[in-house]
């Protein structure tokens, strides 16, 4: 990994790179060595680089980790699949952006108080613990799946995703990562073309597909990478995890140039 950088502005629409990536296996991704040096590279290089969480994860597991755990903090993420678009303060803690969010929660409930009920007995689910805010969220056990709940899901105007062979979420209708991510984007009036996506599973596919420059890190879900295969606009990195956000990084030659002083 070889990244040389400099800059000084910290106004995040100034940035020269905005980077929005999965968590599990992409920005949390690789060995604890090659992690360790992509978190110093970057935290040097702040000045020039924005950071949005666009994760699975729910907004108490991003402040534990960005606050304990020495992973850097996001200026904003999209959590929970999609369902959660919050600011990230200096706190760690994540504050959602209510008007971005008012269409999702009118969306889940309608019909999300009833996912568990009519999903209940089905088989190879299990429905997992957490008490999201606007999805539910299932370990899938794809043997015994019974597939027949799919098509109660998409009765109930929701939507079904499975992502990794082995887990499936319960969403609104229409809202994933990548209609969220582009929703925080218009909002924050960032081009286009200074945003990387990055992930590694199915359910990152409706950010990987929007058309920003993008990268399937290496050892991405083959499900994934089949369903990418013919858009240039997405790099099927050798890299596993960090690596593989680097080496995107000077794939589309992002922070080529030197930033002019203000």
């Amino acid at each position: 990994m070889t990244l040389h950088v400099k800059a000084s502005t910290h106004n995040l629409n100034d940035k020269d790179l905005i980077l929005a990536t999965d968590l599990d296996g992409t920005f949390l991704g690789g060995s604890e060595d090659e992690r360790k040096d992509f978190y110093q590279w970057f935290e040097a290089n702040r000045s020039r680089i924005g950071l949005i969480f666009v994760t699975g994860r729910d907004p108490g597991f991003i402040t534990q980790l960005t606050k304990r755990h020495g992973v850097p903090r996001p200026e904003f993420a999209v959590a929970d699949v999609g369902t959660t678009i919050a600011h990230v303060g200096d706190d760690h803690f994540l504050s959602p952006i209510e008007e971005l969010e008012a269409e999702i929660a009118a969306a889940w409930m309608e019909n999300g108080n009833r996912v568990a009920t009519m999903l209940q007995g089905k088989a190879g689910l299990k429905l997992q613990s957490n008490a999201f805010r606007y999805r539910a969220s299932f370990d899938m056990d794809p043997s015994r799946f019974d597939h027949s709940a799919l098509e109660i899901i998409a009765g109930e105007g929701l939507d079904a995703l499975m992502s990794d062979d082995r887990f499936l979420d319960v969403l609104p209708k229409d809202v994933s990562k990548g209609p969220s991510l582009l929703r925080l984007l218009t909002h924050l009036g960032i081009p286009n073309e200074k945003v990387l996506v990055a992930g590694d599973t199915l359910n990152d596919y409706s950010m990987l597909s929007l058309g920003l420059p993008a990268v399937a890190v290496g050892g991405s879900e083959p499900g994934l990478l089949e369903k990418l295969e013919g858009m240039d606009h997405v790099l099927a990195a050798k890299g596993h995890g960090v690596n593989g956000i680097a080496e995107a990084i000077l794939h589309f030659g992002f922070l080529t140039q030197k930033k002019e002083a203000a």
